[in-house]
């Protein structure tokens, strides 16, 4: 586990627990909470965010406890809608009473000669609250949402926010999104990922015809962490959808080279088949060991058939609006499955069912050309290299 511990101004004398809630002073799910960071151009970061705290949720559930979580966003004042907001509404609607919530800021888009005093106003009322929340120790996760372009556009004190995160009390998890992570910031780090942006090639560049404009397919792909998380909050943005709009949006979880048990996104999708019952269906493939090139087995190639059957089913259908097919690019990447019958399902997908394709690979097959989203998680830094032991469930 890890060595020192953070922070050395927090109680252990249990404040929480009457109320059935676990708070950072009374976790013990590792010596001190990881502080994430999810920066870059790509898309995913903040929905990598809602992942990281559905899954701690989960974990709460599964390990009959609560957790409680405070979501702070900068620059996301009202007046304007963002992409996060229907997945926040499912988590609130979901698990009530253990999600709160502070947005902050002005709806507008603005560079650092354009701030005003009202820009650094609420940019410090924002980090006064998120000061508040951490020395309470009442929060198990802290999500900093859009924190990193604050600091970039000079309306906070780097030192002071790395002071205080770095004094952070034990237990307690913070997640830091945004783009142009400040330096020192992903120094004090335990996990530091780059969501980087892929261009979709121009129609005429790439092999396939004018059919070839396909919506609604994001991939998340590449070393780092987040991929999977990273889906689990579009799951979320999903539910959240129908929630808003009094429908029913159906969440399909399908999920390669994951059998047996014990996976980081376990928690997740248990939690939200908890809430969601009626909503969430999900289904796991593939032998309880790790598929090595070269030393595939029959029952992979058959287990990698029988799941990917169901999702051409199921994206065909359109009883779906959203399709997780997780794990699926390294299936393919081990000639687990043909790449053509993927390419000919996702062309023929009805509009309005969105495909979230994760899992990483040398080889980006055909249908990559495909994707309106393609981003690359980066690994820059990671616990593990600090000596911090594995959990499964969590990391691996």
């Amino acid at each position: 586990m890890a060595t020192k511990p953070k922070g050395s101004n927090t109680s252990r004398s249990g404040r929480g627990r009457g109320i059935g809630i676990v708070t950072a002073a009374d976790s013990q799910e590792r010596c001190h909470g990881q502080l994430h960071i999810y920066d870059g151009e790509g898309k995913g970061k903040s929905q990598a965010a809602l992942g990281v705290v559905l899954r701690t949720i989960g974990l709460g559930i599964c390990e009959q406890r609560r957790t409680r979580v405070l979501l702070l966003r900068f620059l996301k004042g009202p007046g304007r809608a963002y992409d996060e907001d229907a997945a926040i509404e499912a988590l609130q609607q979901g698990f009530p009473h253990l999600i709160d919530q502070v947005r902050t800021g002005r709806a507008d888009f603005f560079t650092a000669d354009e701030a005003t005093n009202f820009d650094l106003m609420e940019a410090q009322r924002g980090w006064d609250i998120a000061k508040g929340a951490i020395a309470s120790a009442l929060y198990s996760v802290v999500v900093l949402d859009e924190l990193n372009p604050v600091l970039d556009l000079g309306l906070l004190s780097v030192e002071d926010v790395v002071r205080t995160l770095n004094e952070r009390p034990d237990g307690m998890e913070i997640i830091v999104t945004g783009r142009a992570a400040p330096a020192p910031l992903v120094q004090v780090a335990d996990l530091h990922s780059e969501m980087r942006a892929h261009r979709r090639p121009n129609i005429e560049e790439n092999s396939f015809n004018s059919s070839s404009s396909v919506g609604g397919i994001e991939i998340y792909t590449g070393e780092g962490k987040g991929k999977s998380t990273s889906a689990l909050g579009k799951a979320l943005q999903a539910i959240g959808r129908g929630i808003s709009q009094d429908k029913s949006h159906r969440v399909l979880i399908l999920q390669w080279l994951k059998g047996g048990s014990g996976y980081t996104e376990d928690a997740a999708i248990a939690a939200l088949r908890e809430s969601y019952p009626h909503l969430v269906d999900h289904l796991r493939s593939g032998r309880d060991a790790i598929v090595w090139r070269g030393q595939q087995q029959p029952i992979d190639y058959v287990e990698a058939e029988r799941a990917w059957e169901i999702a051409r089913a199921a994206i065909a259908s359109g009883l779906y609006k959203t399709v997780i097919l997780d794990e699926l690019n390294p299936s393919v990447d081990l000639e687990l499955l043909p790449v053509e019958p993927i390419v000919q399902t996702l062309l023929r997908k009805p509009a309005e069912t969105e495909v979230i394709i994760t899992g990483r690979c040398k080889n980006l097959p055909s249908y990559f050309d495909l994707a309106s989203v393609h981003s690359e998680m980066v690994c820059h830094k990671h616990y593990a290299e600090q000596g911090v032991d594995l959990k499964r469930g969590v990391d691996y």
